[in-house]
């Protein structure tokens, strides 16, 4: 089976947890006997080399309705469905931010694919998204796939809600590189030493976690690189960081394994998280997680994680300080390793692609 994994153009230039997501499951697809490659949404591609075309990142539905018009391949969608609008309404500051209050969320959406188009920071490929809108745009996504792939069962719910569509799902929990994030727990963990490992930008909230932080007696590294169009938002960061705050330009993971091998806690306070892909790397070596309570974390951690409010540094000052103060729980990294790995979401992956197949 030949399958063309398709995301946005940005995919390496601004790394996230899609990169991760993308590169692991095709990975591991293979090891399957799965032919799969990765694709960026502005290439040319010759269809009738593949099987079926698999799409990420729902929210850019401009990248997908292109290659679906283009195509007559059978497709399924990872939904990668993370809501900004609260971030953008509320916390967003700029010229953008104004205007943001005033707009519905797919509006918003709306103007930000057109505004990366004029910036020249994203490709334009789909001319009828700019008559067709963001939500029809998706729906019609929807409408068409052949399975979609959500992370959780709280995302399945959502993209209902939202979008008023009943597609047949099957659901793909993230996962961690087990032949990588591997513990040695000989080593004693620092209390005190806190990660963020997480692109710097503002729905990831990092400025309200240096503000919770500042001046205590955690060391806090903030490990990743700032979002190429959030330079005022780093700076601001940098700015009012005191000198326990350290940050780290992105590195690879198994740079990271250094440092959730030593950090006593892993926090992402975000204002929306599907999982948090850092946050199973850091719990399954370990880590005591602190993690938001907006989004679909608690359907991945339940009980075993500290949450926090991402409006109150407050909150999460003393979710840091509960976590730090905590005996390691090994709840949680067993349940990681049992059901959150790269190789069980190809697996199911595959499953989904096979169904699809087998109806051709």
């Amino acid at each position: 089976m030949k399958v063309a994994i398709i995301s946005r153009s940005t995919l390496y230039t601004i790394p996230g947890g899609d990169t991760v997501q993308i590169i692991n499951t095709t990975k591991y697809l293979a090891a399957l006997g799965i032919r799969a490659s990765i694709h960026l949404t502005h290439e040319t591609l010759n269809y009738n080399d593949y099987d079926l075309l698999h799409f990420f990142n729902l929210t850019r539905p401009a990248d997908i309705i292109y290659h679906i018009k283009k195509s007559s391949k059978p497709f399924v969608a990872s939904p990668n469905l993370v809501r900004y609008h609260e971030y953008d309404k509320l916390y967003r500051v700029g010229i953008a931010g104004k205007i943001f209050k005033f707009l519905a969320p797919n509006s918003i959406e709306y103007l930000k694919t057109i505004a990366r188009w004029l910036n020249g920071s994203d490709k334009l490929k789909s001319v009828p998204y700019l008559w067709k809108g963001h939500q029809k745009s998706i729906q019609e996504i929807l409408r068409n796939a052949s399975v979609v792939l959500p992370n959780s069962e709280m995302e399945n719910i959502m993209l209902r809600e939202l979008y008023g569509v009943k597609a047949d799902y099957a659901i793909i929990p993230n996962g961690v590189d087990t032949g990588l994030f591997v513990e040695d727990i000989t080593i004693k963990k620092d209390k005190h030493l806190v990660l963020c490992v997480a692109r710097i930008e503002g729905i990831k909230n990092q400025l309200n976690l240096i503000k919770a932080l500042n001046k205590t007696p955690f060391t806090l590294l903030i490990i990743g690189s700032n979002a190429g169009n959030q330079k005022t938002y780093y700076n601001l960061c940098k700015e009012i960081a005191a000198d326990n705050i350290h940050f780290i330009h992105h590195i690879t993971q198994k740079e990271l394994l250094h440092y959730y091998q030593r950090a006593k806690v892993h926090i992402l306070p975000s204002w929306f998280e599907s999982c948090g892909l850092s946050t199973l790397e850091a719990g399954a070596m370990g880590c005591n997680v602190v993690i938001t309570d907006k989004g679909y974390t608690r359907e991945y951690y339940e009980d075993f994680a500290f949450y926090c409010d991402p409006s109150s540094p407050q909150s999460i000052l003393d979710a840091v300080n509960s976590a730090s103060s905590s005996d390691g729980d090994s709840r949680l990294k067993n349940k990681i390793l049992q059901n959150y790995t790269w190789h069980h979401a190809a697996w199911n992956t595959a499953k989904a692609y096979e169904r699809i197949i087998s109806k051709q």
